[in-house]
């Protein structure tokens, strides 16, 4: 019943009867208006009416509730609008005036908040079309294309700007991301075009180098060969690496062929000439072999210091032929290895044993000595083959083949260390176990 009545003196506050007409009062620039017709009792009209008033007010509520409780609160602007819009021509007795009022202040926050958020929008934009401006110069082109999308996904997830600047914005956005893959796309036509030209060219000197690889004008194919060679190194271009293996292959493989018979060429015109010469040679070098064997049973200093004389008499005499030659270097190499090394130990023991007293049975001088060796094979072992880890790694390219030949020579040094120093175990089996 309350109710009733409040409705009832909110109705005759903002409206009225004349005749059989309920009509609104006039409000803002809005004039009086007939809103409907009294169809039982004056009252129950005025009620009728005010009812579809709080009915209004109610839709008006629960937009505003919900732009209050929206992140989004530009999406409700045309809601605000179209019930702002209504006002005017809607049938209903109450406070429309209050109503224009809380909609016209919702509406002003909402454009306020939309233009705040554009120009943060165009700030966000603005820098965006900036980094891809600035990828203009770059030449990274998988990075680029990583920065250029994730500045796509930048864009997308950035609202808009105001209307008079999108399209403006849209079109230096995708001028700078056409203009990095158009450039790409240039960059990979002219790589590929040098990659055919680099192809070329490494096929000319390889056909160039296999007409000359039987010839014997072995002074005149010599230097064609050389400036060959350099001509190879100035190619340039990236070619694919198996391409690039397979023709490095083919052009070693015609010089190789060249030089393998320049070398015999040489070799036998030289034979007969150095056959009594390296006679002699072999003759001086076994001497040297000879002693260097016996420098074992000499004082250590005194051996070492003579080693390092017959290693520099060694250099002084000349080659020796065939396979004489490998088997008399070994030969001294190894007598060599063997004072060195038995110097080494000699050191080391000499560090761990107390300066005064007397010296340890033989029996277990030996024993130390022996211990000693065993481990020095155990990190010669370990390096060597960490050695062979790496050598295996390594890809057959030319740019690798100094550091193959450097591997490979230090694995040979440690098989030579290994061997010298298990001779040594049974060469002091015989000194102290006699």
């Amino acid at each position: 019943m309350e109710q009733q009545t409040q409705l009832l003196t909110q109705a005759r506050q903002f409206g009225y009867i004349e005749g059989d007409q309920v009509w609104l009062r006039p409000f803002m620039e809005f004039p009086a208006r007939q809103v409907g017709q009294v169809k039982d009792t004056e009252d129950a009209a005025l009620i009728y009416f005010a009812q579809r008033f709080e009915s209004f007010r109610t839709k008006v509520d629960d937009l505003l509730a919900r732009i209050t409780e929206s992140e989004n609160k530009g999406s409700f602007l045309m809601k605000a609008l179209h019930l702002k819009e209504q006002i005017g021509a809607y049938d209903g007795l109450g406070d429309f005036t209050a109503l224009h009022e809380r909609l016209t202040e919702a509406e002003e926050q909402i454009r306020t908040l939309v233009s705040r958020n554009r120009e943060k929008n165009l700030a966000t934009k603005a820098k965006i079309i900036e980094e891809a401006e600035a990828l203009h110069t770059s030449v990274d082109w998988q990075g680029g294309a990583e920065v250029l999308k994730d500045l796509r996904q930048a864009w997308i997830k950035t609202g808009p700007v105001a209307k008079e600047l999108t399209d403006d914005m849209e079109n230096r956005f995708q001028a700078a991301v056409e203009d990095f893959y158009t450039r790409k796309k240039a960059f990979q036509a002219d790589k590929k075009a040098m990659t055919n030209r680099a192809f070329e060219k490494y096929k000319s000197l390889i056909h160039k180098s296999e007409a000359l690889q039987n010839s014997d004008d072995w002074e005149g194919v010599t230097a064609q060969l050389k400036e060959l060679q350099q001509q190879w190194k100035e190619v340039g271009g990236s070619l694919p690496r198996k391409t690039a293996n397979d023709l490095w292959t083919r052009f070693r493989a015609a010089h190789n062929r060249f030089f393998d018979r320049l070398k015999e060429h040489i070799s036998s015109k030289r034979s007969e000439a150095k056959d009594h010469y390296m006679d002699d040679n072999l003759t001086r070098k076994r001497d040297l072999v000879k002693e260097a064997e016996a420098l074992v049973e000499r004082p250590m200093h005194e051996a070492v210091a003579r080693a390092k004389e017959l290693q520099t008499a060694w250099k002084k005499v000349g080659p020796v032929r065939g396979p004489e030659s490998d088997r008399v270097w070994e030969q001294f190499l190894s007598a060599c290895d063997r004072v060195f090394e038995l110097s080494s130990l000699e050191h080391y023991i000499r560090k761990r044993q107390p300066q005064e007293g007397p010296k340890p049975p033989a029996d277990e001088q030996y024993a130390q000595r022996v211990a000693a060796l065993k481990d020095f094979i155990k990190y010669d072992r370990q390096e060597q083959s960490v050695l062979e880890e790496n050598l295996g790694k390594l890809t057959d390219t030319p740019g690798n083949e100094a550091f193959r030949s450097m591997l490979q020579s230090k694995i040979r040094a440690f098989e030579r260390k290994i061997r010298t120093k298990n001779d040594l175990i049974e060469f002091l089996r015989l000194r102290y176990q006699q």
